[in-house]
C-alpha cells in the first residue's frame, strides 16, 4: 500500500515563492500583464536546498488568473509546501475547502503608481469583501501594498478579522527613510501586532548603488515586533531584470540578522505558527 510522502523535519521556511509551467502543462491566463519564465518544480527545490531550507509559501501568480491548477498540483505533491491563493468574489473556489489542500491565505494587491494591479489579482475592495469569509476559512490574508499608500488602508488593516502578512517589506521608499510616514504607519502596524511583515528588501532597493542602504529598514521592523516577522526570497524574481541571486538575497538576510535565536524565530517558529 502506498502512503503519501511525509514532510521532511523543519530547517526553515521561504516564505514567498512562486511556481511558473512547464507551460504546456499549465499555460498561464490568456488575459494577463505579463509573461514570465518557466520556474519549476524540481528549480524550485533546488533553489531551497542551496538555502538549506525545508520549507517554503507557493503564492499563486496573477498570470494563473483563477486557473489554480499548477498550485493544487504542487500542493498535493509536496506535504512541505504551504500556498497562498489569489482570489476574488466571483473566483470559482470554495475556501472553506482551501486549507485541507494546504492552502493557508488569500492575496490581495493595493500599490501605488500609475500600473495599478496586475490583471488576475485581487483587490483592496474585494478584500473588503471577501475579509469575514476568509477568515471564517480559518484563512489569512497577503497583501501587496507599498509604504505610500499604507496610511490611508491602515485603519481597515487593523480591523481585519483575520491576520494580515505585507509583503516585500511595505516596498519603502529607501531615499524617504525611515523615518518616511508610509513607513513608519508599517510600523505601527507590526508594533502593535495589527501585521505580520515579510522581510525582502531587494525590491525597494533595485535602483539603490547600495543595497546595505536597506539594513536600517530591516533593523527597524526586527526592533518593532520579531514575533510577528517572516522571511521570503520573491523566487523566482518575476518581472525583475536582471534577476537577484537567491543565495545572496538569503545571506543578506543573515548578515543584517545576526543573532541565531532570532533567525531561528524568523525562519522557523514565526512561520510554523503561521503556515503549518
Amino acid at each position: 500500500m502506498s502512503t503519501a510522502p511525509l514532510a521532511p523535519p523543519i530547517t526553515g521556511w521561504d516564505c514567498h515563492t512562486h511556481l511558473l509551467g512547464p507551460y504546456d502543462r499549465f499555460p498561464l491566463a490568456a488575459s494577463r500583464s505579463y509573461t514570465p519564465p518557466e520556474a519549476l518544480e524540481d528549480q524550485h527545490a533546488a533553489m531551497l536546498a542551496r538555502q538549506g531550507l525545508s520549507h517554503a509559501v507557493l503564492v499563486h501568480p496573477s498570470a494563473y488568473g483563477d486557473d489554480y491548477a499548477l498550485l493544487f498540483h504542487a500542493l498535493s505533491r509536496h506535504p512541505h509546501l504551504r500556498g497562498v491563493i489569489v482570489a476574488r468574489p466571483d473566483s470559482p473556489v470554495d475556501l472553506a475547502a482551501l486549507r485541507e489542500r494546504g492552502v493557508r491565505a488569500a492575496r490581495y494587491s493595493h500599490r501605488s503608481g500609475s500600473g495599478g494591479n496586475f490583471a488576475g489579482s485581487a483587490s483592496i475592495d474585494d478584500l473588503r469583501q471577501m475579509a469575514s469569509t476568509v477568515a471564517d476559512a480559518g484563512l489569512h490574508v497577503e497583501l501587496w501594498t507599498d509604504c505610500r499608500v499604507l496610511p490611508d488602508i491602515a485603519p481597515l488593516l487593523a480591523s481585519l478579522p483575520c491576520p494580515v502578512v505585507i509583503d516585500h517589506m511595505g516596498d519603502f521608499d529607501v531615499a524617504a527613510g525611515v523615518d518616511d510616514p508610509g513607513f513608519r504607519q508599517l510600523l505601527r502596524l507590526l508594533e502593535r501586532g495589527h501585521a505580520w511583515v515579510k522581510l525582502s528588501a531587494y525590491r525597494s532597493l533595485r535602483n539603490c548603488p547600495d543595497p546595505e542602504a536597506g539594513r536600517p529598514f530591516h533593523q527597524r521592523l526586527v526592533e518593532a515586533n520579531p514575533e510577528q516577522l517572516v522571511w521570503g526570497s520573491d523566487w523566482p524574481h518575476i518581472r525583475v531584470d536582471p534577476a537577484p541571486d537567491t543565495r545572496q538575497l538569503f545571506e543578506t538576510f543573515e548578515r543584517w540578522t545576526d543573532d541565531e535565536p532570532l533567525r531561528r524565530r524568523i525562519l522557523i517558529d514565526n512561520p510554523t505558527r503561521l503556515y503549518a
